[in-house]
Formats: C-alpha cells, sequence, structure tokens
C-alpha cells in the first residue's frame, strides 16, 4: 500500500518548483510525526510508503489537513502488466457500482503505450468480467492507473481524496495574528497558512479585570489550527493597564478605534522580535463599528507594518462556512470576557478621524504604555492536538 500525494499550484512554480516540492515533503513529514513512514518526493508527486497498515486511517486524517496537497491517494503498487492491472482491479469494484472506466497517467513517456491505449486495454479486460457499461464522464465508479519508471499504482476514485490545497507552510515569511477568541481570527488565520505564511499569535487580555475564557478559548483554536500549519507560539498581552489610561484621558467615543491601535503597535514590536513581515487580523468591512473603512484607516496609521484582513470582504455566513470545515466554530462560540468588551464605549466612533486621534494620543505616553504592555507579555508553546491524542 502507497499514498500518492498529488499537488496542483506547486507545479506552476518554474525554477523554484523543486524548493516548494521540498517544503512539501517537509510538511508531510512534519505532519506524520509519531507514525513511522518513509515520505518520497518523485516527479509530479510525493509518496508516503513503509507504514504499518493499521495506521493508515490515521495518515489519512493528516494529509487532508497538509497545506499545498490538492488530492492523495490509496493506491497498490502493481508491475506494468495490463493483466495484473485489471485483476487487481477487479477488487476494487463493489456492488453498488452502476458505470465505470480507466484513467491512465504516465509520468515516463518512454513506455510503449500511450495513456488512451492502456486505458482501452485494460477497460476491456475488466468489462468482460464486471458486466457495467464504461462512461466516460459523470462516472460512477474511476480505475486510477499511474505508471512511473517500472511500477504502475492502482488505485479506486473511491480511495482519493482531497487536501485544503494551497501552498506548503514556510514557503511565505512568518506573519503575527491578533487572535481574538472570537469566529473571525482563526478562520483569518487559516486561510493566510493556506498560502504558506508560518502564524505566531498574540492575544489581548484584560485579565483580572476579565475572566480568562478568551485565552482559553484562543489557545484551543490554535491547538486545531496547528493541525493545519503546525506546532506554533502564542504571545499573552497584559492589555488593562493600557486601557485605564485611555479611559481617564481619551474621548470615549474614541475608545475602541484606540484600543485597537495599541493593539498594532504591541503587535508589531512582537513581528520585530519574531522577524515576521506582516499583521493579520479577522476584521471584516463594516461588521461592527470599529471595522468602517474610515476607522480601519484611522487603525492602521498607528504602524508601519503591512495588515493583511483576508475576511475584509466576507459576510459571516461564508466565515461561519469556513469555521465549521476547519474545527474552530464549536469553540469560537463559547461565552467569553475579553478585553474589547472590558470599558468598550456605549457609542462608538464610525468615522474616526485622524487628526482628532492623533490629539488624544497627544494625552498619552504611548511608548510607555506599549513598552509596559509588551514587556508584560507571556509566551505560550502550543502543539497540534492530534499529537496530544497519540
Amino acid at each position: 500500500m502507497v499514498f500518492l500525494i498529488h499537488y496542483n499550484e506547486l507545479g506552476l512554480k518554474g525554477k523554484n518548483r523543486r524548493y516548494f516540492e521540498q517544503l512539501l515533503q517537509q510538511r508531510v513529514a512534519d505532519a506524520l510525526q509519531g507514525i513511522k513512514a518513509k515520505v518520497s518526493r518523485l516527479h509530479g508527486r510525493l509518496t508516503v510508503k513503509d507504514f504499518d497498515d493499521n495506521d493508515s486511517e490515521k495518515i489519512k486524517d493528516r494529509l487532508k489537513k497538509v497545506f499545498g496537497v490538492a488530492y492523495f491517494a490509496i493506491a497498490q503498487e502493481k508491475s506494468q502488466d495490463f493483466e495484473e492491472i485489471a485483476n487487481y482491479a477487479l477488487t476494487l469494484f463493489k456492488g453498488d457500482d452502476k458505470n465505470f472506466c480507466v484513467r491512465a497517467k504516465r509520468a515516463n513517456k518512454d513506455l510503449g503505450f500511450t495513456s488512451i491505449e492502456a486505458e482501452r486495454e485494460i477497460g476491456a479486460i475488466l468489462y468482460k468480467t464486471v458486466n457495467l457499461p464504461v462512461k466516460l464522464k459523470d462516472t460512477d465508479h474511476v480505475i486510477h492507473v499511474e505508471f512511473y519508471q517500472d511500477v504502475a499504482w492502482v488505485y479506486s476514485s473511491k480511495e482519493r481524496y482531497f487536501g485544503p490545497g494551497g501552498l506548503p507552510v514556510g514557503s511565505s515569511p512568518k506573519v503575527v495574528s491578533l487572535m481574538s477568541g472570537g469566529i473571525d481570527s482563526p478562520v483569518a488565520s487559516w486561510l493566510i497558512s493556506k498560502r504558506g505564511a508560518k502564524l505566531i499569535y498574540v492575544h489581548f487580555s484584560s485579565f483580572p479585570e476579565t475572566d480568562l475564557s478568551s485565552l482559553e478559548k484562543s489557545e484551543q483554536a490554535i491547538e486545531i489550527l496547528a493541525d493545519w500549519h503546525g506546532a506554533t507560539r502564542l504571545y499573552m498581552i497584559q492589555f488593562s493597564e493600557v486601557q485605564r489610561e485611555i479611559v481617564k484621558k481619551c474621548p470615549e467615543r474614541l475608545r475602541t478605534v484606540l484600543y485597537r491601535r495599541f493593539m498594532l503597535r504591541i503587535a508589531e514590536k512582537i513581528a520585530f522580535r519574531e522577524n515576521a513581515k506582516a499583521l493579520l487580523t479577522g476584521d471584516a468591512l463594516a461588521q461592527v463599528a470599529s471595522q468602517t473603512l474610515d476607522n480601519l484607516s484611522t487603525i492602521d496609521r498607528a504602524v508601519n507594518s503591512l495588515v493583511l484582513r483576508p475576511l475584509v470582504g466576507m459576510d459571516k455566513d461564508e466565515v461561519i462556512a469556513i469555521a465549521q470545515k476547519i474545527g474552530t466554530f464549536e469553540i469560537s462560540i463559547l461565552p467569553q470576557e475579553d478585553s474589547c468588551t472590558f470599558l468598550a464605549p456605549k457609542n462608538p466612533a464610525t468615522r474616526a478621524n485622524l487628526k482628532q486621534v492623533l490629539e488624544a494620543e497627544k494625552l498619552l505616553d504611548v511608548d510607555a504604555l506599549v513598552d509596559l504592555a509588551y514587556r508584560g507579555k507571556q509566551l505560550i508553546k502550543l502543539e497540534p492536538k492530534q499529537f496530544k491524542q497519540q
């Protein structure tokens, strides 16, 4: 038995293709931590071999969460003899099959037959036995045969599974994600991980004025995300002192915008420490008062870093659908007390004017407050949840 792993986007990387393939090979090996198996890189595909058959379900579950994997299949390795291939393919048919066809690929173009010839000859042998019609489109059961050098890998369409696609983690620079404990930030983090970014997380807590529920939820969500992108780190920032100073000295309606500007400044310091190239938030345009276009523009002016917002054009239903798909939704909807609700204004500004915000910040020792919060940071290391369940 062998797992055949295919990718899509990596094949378009030109001269950099080998680098991306090697990185994907490493990410697959990382995902299979604790499982004895050999991961190899071949032309246009990866293979996982030499594993205990009892681990096949565990391997399947983990490959479904490796960014860069387009699809994979559980195959048997046979010789390139058409009779042998057909005899094995017969064992793949089930009683509920309505029609079938054979699809062949050749990595070795020097073989003495074409892909179409292989499909016709293997299909003809099967047709004599299975007594099912051949259907080339919308086929109920496809027998796949991949010819590579001197072997053939044979598998059923019913043993073919989709991965998440995208790019392997590490192919893009680090990004610092502001993790709130709600629905949006885990989804934003997952989407950027899918583009190859390695994530470092930061969570702002108003403890002891609020409880630790939002931090605990964030840790649990990140452990689930780590199943997709690997082990990571979470910085917990005590934010209540910053909030008190803003409440004491600044106009109430500007509080939320000021909170967010300070959060970005502190996250930027963490980005410098981690050599990260961007910040990430779960903002969606006009979803709440702080996320109007005017407010987002004013908030971003607090830092020089690029601020990524992958959810900016999504509605809540779209975000929830992804959260359910990746496994963070049930955790995100648990009740919490967080820094956004502590000392929140009754009537927050929806069109915060940058000039007014800068005037308000003159009443604060901005650098001292940022340094105070940054110095109190706590670092938490988080492993994939699936590794903890071994």
